[in-house]
């Protein structure tokens, strides 16, 4: 869509208001709107000055002027406001150097797309995530200095079989049996529904929708692969429109990877493949049909998996899922169907377009725009170095011993570690300028001192039941 066409979208919709989105360096949706009088085509070359200095990782207040540029391309109308709005995704730029901003997620995973294209490897990169949530009725927490509590409820938990609802009538999905009964044990057939559709209204190519495994409200509607940052962009639009939806009905939902003790977990396992020239490049005689070129990019993956964690697990809460032997994959290995292996190769087709590397040990939390990026960059890593992913493992890897074990590295226990593995091994993101070191630096200050010190000086409520009365 050209500058022109987005206009003429504005007014065939009678908009009145223009919102504009972009992202904090953390992944979640900023934005701040203008009246339609702003929107003139010469807006998408010079944009509109705003304040950046509050803007989580973002610039100091010293040096805080931004520029907002929307991107055409990305003009839609908002579905959930009132008065006609439409919307545009947009990029950051300095309004000095008019450079784009290095800290701006968006501009990262345009720069990998570029870097792509400049080793002559592939032109295309595409990525398809699998994004879970939960939707719970009632969500409370507080902390202070002398308490602190979190408690979520759904109508769906298998912990209120014998609350009086007057009545209760049952029908709640067991725990890691909500995979995937219908009505009425599924209550959120009408809902997913309303969300995939609202998806589709705002140009996303959908594929199903189902009920997940854990109690208590457990969905997923799966999203049809696109490249690196129209993905990250429809992440981003999932996510609102899953979050807005449930409000709508009186509900709440929540990307937070570990909500509920003793359930599985939210992941996003996130399918990809590199291309050119509108043919697969993963596609081969090798095993389970893949080529040298895609097993190499698997070896990049294992081998930067430790760092690509700071990215793609970027909570401390990431790692109340990745646990050893339970649902999610945490030992460095690949294989084809396996689904204990954290890269796993879909064997549903045997059409080369199909093949693809499946990572597992991803969650929604994530900033799409750098997970994907990072990801990306792995593999290519792989991929200039030949780097030998090793033999695949078939075997269900939760059911190995200790022995069998002991030579299979495995992703970091906390977002501690996973962060000392970026500080570490990093520069195979620095390429291409796509990561700059700055960006690296400033995730690493603001996890350390934003979410992982505050967590460490506070005493958690199991501490209490395992050492009060010592």
């Amino acid at each position: 869509m050209t500058p022109k066409e987005a206009v003429d979208l504005a007014k065939k919709n009678n908009a009145r208001i223009l919102d504009m989105k972009f992202m904090d360096l953390l992944g979640t949706w900023q934005h701040f709107s203008v009246p339609m009088s702003e929107l003139e085509e010469h807006l998408f070359e010079e944009g509109l000055g705003f304040d950046g200095s509050s803007v989580r990782g973002w610039q100091a207040i010293n040096a805080s002027d931004m520029l907002v540029i929307p991107d055409p391309a990305t003009a839609v109308m908002d579905p959930f406001m009132e008065i006609p709005t439409i919307s545009m995704l947009c990029n950051i730029v300095d309004p000095i150097t008019k450079e784009k901003y290095t800290r701006d997620p968006r501009n990262i995973a345009q720069k990998a797309e570029a870097y792509l294209l400049s080793t002559g490897i592939g032109d295309t990169a595409y990525f398809g995530p699998e994004a879970e949530f939960f939707i719970f009725d009632d969500v409370r927490y507080d902390l202070a200095s002398n308490h602190s509590f979190y408690e979520v409820d759904s109508v769906e938990g298998s912990w209120n079989t014998g609350r009086d609802e007057g009545p209760n009538l049952g029908h709640k999905p067991r725990h890691k049996e909500g995979y995937f009964p219908v009505s009425p044990s599924d209550t959120f057939q009408d809902m997913r529904s309303e969300m995939m559709l609202l998806m589709e209204q705002v140009g996303m190519s959908m594929e199903c929708h189902h009920h997940e495994v854990a109690t208590g409200g457990q969905n997923e509607i799966a999203m049809r692969f696109s490249s690196l940052v129209k993905c990250a962009d429809n992440l981003q639009w999932y996510k609102y429109i899953v979050k807005n939806v449930a409000k709508r009905h009186g509900k709440t939902a929540t990307f937070m990877p570990k909500p509920l003790y003793g359930d599985n977990g939210t992941g996003m396992h996130v399918h990809q493949s590199v291309w050119k020239g509108g043919k697969p490049l993963f596609a081969g005689n090798g095993y389970a049909g893949f080529s040298e070129t895609g097993l190499h990019y698997i070896g990049g993956i294992l081998k930067h998996s430790r760092a690509i964690c700071a990215f793609t697990g970027p909570t401390t809460n990431s790692y109340k899922r990745l646990v050893p032997g339970f649902e999610a994959p945490v030992n460095l290995a690949y294989s084809s169907r396996n689904r204990s292996a954290a890269c796993r190769i879909p064997m549903y087709s045997p059409s080369p377009k199909a093949k693809r590397v499946e990572v597992r040990y991803p969650d929604p939390s994530c900033n799409g725009y750098l997970a994907f990026a990072v990801m990306l960059m792995a593999g290519l890593d792989g991929i200039e170095n030949k780097i030998d992913p090793g033999e695949p493992l078939d075997k269900d890897i939760y059911a190995l011993g200790p022995e069998e074990l002991a030579d299979i590295p495995t992703l970091p226990h906390s977002l501690d570690e996973a962060l000392n593995a970026l500080e570490e091994d990093h520069d195979f993101l620095l390429k291409g300028d796509v990561f700059t070191q700055d960006v690296i630096d400033q995730w690493i200050e603001y996890k350390r001192e934003k979410e992982i010190a505050p967590l460490r000086l506070r005493p958690h409520p199991l501490e209490f039941h395992m050492y009060y009365d010592a």
